[in-house]
Parts: structure tokens; sequence; C-alpha cells
């Protein structure tokens, strides 16, 4: 069985054993929680109703994703601006959906 939920903007789709890695969800590593807005479900290519169903999640771990470089540059005026930024995740394992 496969489950698309929505958490932090976006959109996963999922299924029991999956791996995910989503935007910063409170909780430390080892908790269980449960993603709640699912909006479709299925199985075996049918359709099943959402609002039925519930995935559940264990996090593996608060992580950085890769460091992204914002560079500004204007030329011939003698501005450069550098910067960095790494946004904040957190590793799901997919326990179950139903």
């Amino acid at each position: 069985m496969f489950a698309v939920v929505r958490t932090g903007g976006k959109q996963y789709r999922v299924a029991a054993g999956d791996k995910i890695a989503v935007e910063k969800l409170a909780g430390e590593a080892g908790e269980t929680i449960t993603l709640g807005d699912v909006l479709i479900a299925g199985k075996d290519g049918d359709v099943v109703d959402a609002s039925k169903v519930s995935v559940s999640a264990e996090i593996i771990a608060q992580a950085k994703s890769e460091k992204v470089i914002v560079f500004k540059k204007r030329r011939r005026h003698n501005y450069r601006r550098k910067n960095g930024h790494r946004q904040q995740l957190t590793l799901l394992r997919i326990t179950s959906v139903g």
C-alpha cells in the first residue's frame, strides 16, 4: 500500500519501509510520529479513501542538507556578497501505511 502525504509544503509518495528526508519536524531520534495530511492512498492500482488512512513514521535523525552558496555581484560597483545556507532536515523511516 502507498500514500501521498504533504509535509513542509512538499508532497511525498511513501510506502512501508521507505526512508525520506523532509523539512524539520519536532521530535528526537527514535520517536514515532504520525503524518496526518494524507492526500491519496492506493493499493494494487486501486484508490482507497485517504481520510481513513494514517501514515506513521520513525525519526531516524535530525540533520542538515548540503550547503547552498548564495553569491551576489554587481559589475563595476565593487559589490560582492557571499552567503551560505544549510536547510534543517528530518530523516524519517515509514513504519506503516494503513
